[in-house]
């Protein structure tokens, strides 16, 4: 058995080896009240991938047990996004609504075993009964009614005969349970409301933890798999499967971490609010992390299944950083998508010794992306540049066009400014410019040196298209409401200008518009009178890497290089060009460095992808790994906090030896990775050794469970009412006290214990 391969895989292949099932079966199961996000699209991987794997089939069921909530729109969207990520369901769409008579039947029969009945107490006094995590709960007295009355009053409200809320038929498990899910769950409830697909056939619906094990039972799932918010929940599934004595082969329940990313929000509620109150344009929004949101905006499904594969499949919840679907977005779109010149914010160039027009010839794509195509660009008298490629008083290293510094129009000509136009405000209107006529691309004899080469447009043969500029919804890394939208998140430009050729020849709907970033022509609103495009992602602009200054929120290696001229081989004399924002490939040395990390070392890619290209980041790394073998670990702080002390010290106080004693201590546990910061922070002003470091600040780890225990039991014993919501099954605590635990020892547990003891203790 591969090493490579996840937990779930693991369980499958144990379970195919014990003859457990003949076939492996999984499902997909998601209600049909929103539409799916991003964490959907991890669950559709990951079901519709292990039943791929393994030659068996997944189905896709719409667990629709709430009429109230449910739609057919959502069912569409579910339908959609599973096939738009290339997945195929097995045979047809499964309903939850197929099985209520046999889900009824089932019900009936836990009534006549004695294992269920109808209670007839209020909500306010069943969560009084409940009792709570250190007191066990109490029956009510309708806990004693006889087998036929149950059966008489079940019967009754399947016909309709009560209100909604009057009675429940709940199942007869444990009022002391530890966990209190299993202290006599609901099983069915009474809903009068239109169902859209059993209209009004039905007046009661059975819950979730019903109806669900059941329904894998009757669709002979093999693998149940879910999110860790279900694991209370296993054992009200196996109870029910049990209880009812079903003839095997029975599915099981396992459950994975689910998709946390910063600055994002995929609780339905949530989402369905942006919806409702119109903070953004529906579910289809391109800033919303809807499936459909990532398809308008722009994402291709080998994106985000390439994102889907790099996360894995943990046991623990964790948050993923956005930056790291934005890598991978850049990266399919970088091997395929033609680049193309548009210009945003435009000003106005008149080159005074130019006459007529002609046109250029210029490639689509670069000499590393394995496609070939160009297109005719127009270059005239009048043209346009981005505003920000002119700087009248330019610092030092700005190498675009300035009063004293020349340019070269990409694919075109070298140019220099004469005279600055300003208006009455002050504001530059126009810039005179002249050419050099034996400066042409490709074939440029003249003696002007340029270091840089920027877009434009042709005035008389440019389009006018719009332009939406999407930002992340949130302006905070963990955002909790609506006050914590980010107002910026959304700019239309209406004016922006882009050459001819992308809007007649059609040769793509996804481009890179240099320096600017990647666009997708709007499915819905693009026509050819009025071109409309969204932008995808961003690319780093050069000179804002000088300034430590981000044109988007995104935290992907900033890449600069410089490319030849487009044809080159014709040229007397060869002359490198910054070309702003053009995302650079790999050079061979490079990309055998990355395959050599990524699947030899099993580096994420974005790692991979900073420390290739950085030769000093490469350097360190390979000197660090000679003194531990610990690539991973290594990986990870080179990329990060040394890469940043990298940026802004000319010269480390640290050498590689001692961060590979650094990692060590981490890896061995004898601090923690929190400390660990605190260590390299020290590091970085002091340049002492980090042992040295910890023995005197007294930063050793603690991994005795005897020393941690009572620090946990204050916790635990100082805030019974998280313990109560945690039991109940808010997984989200867990954090909360693992943090409390981290907090009352400075950071010096053992996370690791910490977390296997919290998990003891609360279940004690």
């Amino acid at each position: 058995m591969s090493e490579s391969k996840d937990f779930l895989r693991v369980i499958v292949e144990e379970d195919l080896k014990k003859g457990k099932y003949k076939e492996i079966v999984t499902r997909f199961p998601p209600e049909p009240n929103g539409f799916p996000h991003i964490g959907h699209a991890k669950s559709i991987c990951i079901n519709f991938g292990i039943a791929r794997d393994y030659n068996g089939h997944c189905n896709l069921r719409m667990d629709d047990t709430n009429p109230t909530t449910e739609d057919t729109k959502y069912v569409e969207a579910l339908k959609d996004a599973v096939q738009w990520l290339g997945f195929k369901w097995d045979k047809d769409i499964y309903y939850t609504s197929d099985y209520f008579p046999k889900i009824y039947e089932y019900a009936i029969k836990l009534i006549k075993m004695g294992k269920a009945y109808v209670d007839s107490i209020n909500e306010e006094q069943m969560r009084e009964f409940r009792g709570t995590v250190t007191e066990p709960g109490k029956r009510s007295e309708f806990a004693n009614r006889s087998i036929e009355e149950n059966l008489d009053l079940f019967e009754r409200m399947k016909k309709g005969e009560f209100k909604d809320g009057e009675h429940v038929l709940r199942a007869k498990i444990d009022m002391s349970a530890a966990n209190m899910k299993m202290r006599d769950p609901l099983l069915y409830r009474i809903r009068h409301a239109h169902h859209f697909r059993t209209e009004n056939e039905w007046c009661i619906y059975p819950m979730y933890d019903f109806a669900h094990c059941l329904s894998d039972y009757i669709e002979g799932i093999s693998h149940s798999i879910c999110t860790l918010e279900f694991e209370n929940n296993r054992d009200i599934y196996d109870w029910v499967l049990d209880t009812l004595e079903l003839e095997p082969p029975r599915p099981y329940q396992h459950e994975f971490a689910r998709l946390g990313i910063n600055y994002t929000v995929m609780s339905k509620r949530k989402l369905l609010e942006l919806v409702q109150g119109n903070y953004v344009n529906g579910w289809d929004d391109p800033r919303m992390p809807t499936i459909a949101g990532y398809k308008r905006r722009g994402y291709t499904p080998e994106s985000i299944l390439n994102f889907c594969d790099q996360i894995g499949i943990a046991k623990a919840n964790s948050m993923v950083d956005v930056s790291q679907l934005e890598f991978c977005i850049r990266d399919d779109l970088n091997k395929k998508v033609p680049r193309v010149m548009c210009v945003l914010d435009p000003l106005k160039v008149t080159i005074e010794n130019y006459e007529g027009e002609e046109e250029i010839d210029a490639p689509y794509y670069p000499h590393d992306v394995p496609k070939e195509g160009s297109r005719v660009v127009p270059f005239s008298k009048v043209v346009y540049i981005e505003r920000d490629d002119f700087n009248e008083n330019p610092p030092k290293g700005f190498y675009r066009l300035t009063p004293e510094q020349p340019v070269r129009l990409r694919h075109g000509y070298i140019i220099s400014c004469k005279e600055v136009i300003k208006d009455e405000t002050g504001k530059i209107t126009e810039l005179i410019a002249q050419y050099y006529p034996n400066s042409k691309s490709g074939s440029d004899t003249s003696d002007i040196k340029v270091k840089s080469a920027i877009q434009w447009v042709s005035e008389k043969h440019a389009k006018k298209i719009e332009v939406r500029l999407y930002d992340r919804l949130y302006k905070n890394e963990a955002p909790e409401g609506l006050e914590d939208l980010n107002p910026n998140s959304l700019s239309i430009i209406k004016d922006a200008l882009i050459e001819p050729a992308v809007i007649s020849d059609k040769v793509d709907e996804r481009f890179q518009f240099e320096r600017q970033g990647y666009f997708y022509a709007d499915p819905i609103d693009y026509t050819d009178e009025n071109p409309v495009f969204n932008k995808i992602v961003g690319l780093k602009d050069s000179w804002a890497k000088k300034n430590i200054v981000e044109r988007t929120h995104s935290s992907t290696v900033e890449v600069n290089y410089s490319v030849e001229s487009a044809h080159h081989s014709i040229s007397t004399k060869v002359k490198k060009e910054i070309v702003h924002g053009e995302a650079q490939a790999l050079t061979q040395e490079q990309q055998n460095l990355f395959d050599k990390y990524t699947k030899e070392y099993r580096l994420n890619s974005e790692v991979s992808n900073i420390l290739v290209r950085d030769e000093q980041l490469t350097s360190f790394y390979e000197e660090t790994l000679k003194e531990l073998n610990s690539p991973v670990s290594i990986a990870n702080i080179v990329a990060n906090e040394v890469a940043k002390e990298l940026k802004q010290e000319n010269e480390l106080k640290f050498t590689s030896k001692q961060i590979a004693q650094l990692v060590k201590m981490v890896d061995e546990e004898l601090i923690s990775s929190k400390i660990a910061k605190q260590v390299f922070e020290e590091m970085t002003q002091t340049g002492e050794n980090p042992e040295q470091i910890v023995e005197a600040k007294g930063l050793i780890q603690i991994s005795d469970p005897a020393v941690i225990l009572p620090i946990i039991d204050e916790v635990i014993a100082k805030n019974p009412d998280n313990v109560e919501k945690y039991r109940a099954g808010n997984q989200k605590l867990f954090g909360f006290f693992v943090g409390q635990v981290l907090k009352a020892t400075e950071g010096k547990a053992n996370p690791k214990v910490v977390n296997e003891l919290v998990t003891k203790q609360l279940k004690a």
